[in-house]
């Protein structure tokens, strides 16, 4: 786990040259976007989790940018709390999870309540953030006391552009080279989003109409997509075009 503080929002560090080289837990002090929603609804913590590339996604905490002090994830992490947090189990089911309803019939082991008193983190409200029926991020919030049904319903309604705010630098870096998306298929992407037909996009682009076909094609199987509406659609949602 890496311990360097640095803003989720601030320029990636030119040593990161791949997802796989960017630290795992990333820590800020502040944020714009984190400090101008918690004037809406206060809270102490906030960490949002996930991404929403295979391999990276909620549950497996491989990506998580956070304001929780350091030395609470590393002491999570390093005496493996993740395993008997009821907190955690409840929140794999994909639904908001408010904390005290868990402990209300499941009490932390006495190691996690050591933990969480000893930095003060009180009632996790976790909203899940997901694409179709597929919960790929979340956003945990965390206030010494519960939030109202109001706080949580406005909670609810930002959490995706907050998480997609929050996630967007790495996203912008590397999800091309992740999902592996050549320069082409990129190109014949965003035109198609601008309403072009096959012999439309080679026109814009100078490809061959089967090159656009092929690379369209290519560009929906590497996107999990059904079709190429759903191809372009996905493409936007992942900030892959504009």
């Amino acid at each position: 786990m890496a311990s360097t503080a640095l803003s989720s929002l601030s320029p990636l560090c030119p040593e990161w040259r791949d997802l796989n080289s960017v630290p795992q837990h990333r820590y800020f002090t502040s944020n714009p976007v984190v400090d101008r929603l918690r004037r809406a609804v206060p809270f102490d913590h906030i960490a949002i989790s996930g991404l929403d590339l295979e391999g990276y996604q909620f549950g497996r905490g491989v990506s998580v940018d956070t304001d929780l002090p350091p030395a609470y994830v590393e002491t999570y992490a390093r005496e493996r709390l993740y395993e008997i947090d009821p907190f955690v189990q409840a929140a794999l089911s994909g639904k908001l999870v408010v904390e005290a309803e868990i402990l209300a019939h499941t009490p932390r082991p006495a190691l996690l309540e050591r933990v969480t008193s000893t930095f003060n983190v009180h009632n996790r409200t976790l909203v899940p953030v997901m694409r179709n029926s597929v919960v790929y991020g979340a956003v945990t919030f965390m206030r010494e006391t519960p939030f109202d049904s109001e706080e949580l319903a406005f909670l609810m309604l930002i959490a995706p552009s907050l998480h997609a705010a929050v996630t967007r630098p790495l996203m912008e870096r590397f999800a091309i080279s992740h999902l592996r998306l050549s320069r082409g298929e990129v190109a014949c992407l965003m035109q198609a989003s601008h309403g072009l037909t096959s012999e439309g996009i080679a026109r814009a682009t100078g490809y061959q109409n089967d090159t656009v076909n092929s690379y369209i094609k290519s560009a929906i199987k590497k996107l999990g997509a059904a079709n190429r509406t759903h191809a372009i659609a996905d493409a936007i949602r992942r900030n892959l075009i504009h």
